[in-house]
């Protein structure tokens, strides 16, 4: 599954390496790496973040032949971010140790960052592959609709899910300085969100999903804790930048600069010869879990 020890993506060509920040989760480590080695493309690498597990997690990452690195420090914030420094060029694409892609989910990626050469970063949703069906219905709509809404009001701008992302490794290294990886009870994904900024190029596609564990929804605890961590992420990046500066960024900033989203596929919107951006007559439509797209009805 990984390339040879030593070798590094081809400048130029978007080879995907895939992070996995894991700790004690061997079983469904598993069969996330079966699920990455019957990608229809493949990654060129798999890395593993090993952040102090105390069981065979190492181990079962070793043994699928991705590479694992080591980060002492525990938390996800850190584990992600060690993951992203080891990724020498191409696209970063991330997940969980609980996340199932589909099989042309690497595919899928690689298509959007063909299709937009200033794309930063992409991201989709997911389903709950072991909540029962109407447990599992609301929390897709609720949970994940809330997420996508909700951070997209305080970022202004398309906010990455963890378990479901891609970015390119020069857009890392913008940012990279910026994250709170020595914080375990930020939430990464949204941090790193904040980071990218209002005018960053990030892009939801709706077609993007991968199966998640439900775990999440396990206890009251656990996802109390969730919430307690979605309220610090913003309190540390909104003591930074407000939500309404964001906001006037993104509707201040270029046209060419302005984050996009894209209905369905990944090519990129375009406007008629000879027209103006007030004679396109967008209209916004909702995909099934509340994300505005934007629809070319010129």
């Amino acid at each position: 599954m990984s390339t040879a020890e030593g070798t590094a993506p081809v400048p130029g060509r978007l080879d995907i390496t895939v992070v996995i920040p894991v700790k004690d989760d061997a079983v469904l480590l598993a069969r996330c790496l079966e699920a990455l080695a019957l990608q229809t493309r493949r990654p060129f690498e798999v890395v593993v973040v090993d952040n102090a597990s105390t069981d065979d997690s190492a181990a079962v990452a070793r043994a699928a032949g991705a590479r694992v690195v080591v980060e002492p420090t525990v938390g996800i914030p850190a584990a992600a971010s060690r993951g992203y420094d080891a990724v020498q060029g191409g696209i970063i694409a991330r997940c969980d140790a609980d996340t199932l892609p589909p099989t042309d989910w690497l595919d899928r990626v690689h298509r959007s960052f063909v299709a937009d050469r200033e794309l930063s970063a992409v991201t989709g949703a997911g389903t709950f592959y072991d909540l029962p069906r109407l447990r599992g219905r609301a929390a897709r709509v609720f949970y994940m609709r809330g997420y996508f809404w909700g951070m997209r009001a305080a970022l202004g701008n398309v906010p990455l899910w963890g378990s479901n992302m891609a970015i390119r490794v020069t857009t890392w290294h913008e940012v990279r300085h910026l994250v709170h990886r020595d914080d375990p009870t930020v939430h990464d994904d949204t941090d790193l969100s904040f980071q990218l900024g209002a005018r960053a190029r990030v892009r939801y596609d709706p077609l993007l999903t991968v199966g998640v564990s439900g775990r999440t929804f396990a206890s009251p605890a656990s996802l109390g804790r969730r919430f307690r961590w979605a309220r610090r992420t913003l309190e540390v990046n909104w003591a930074v930048r407000p939500p309404w500066d964001r906001w006037a960024d993104r509707l201040t900033a270029p046209r060419g600069d302005a984050p996009r989203q894209l209905a369905g596929g990944p090519v990129p919107l375009q406007l008629p010869t000879g027209s103006t951006p007030r004679q396109v007559r967008a209209q916004k439509s909702r995909d099934v879990d509340g994300v505005d797209r934007i629809v070319d009805r010129s």
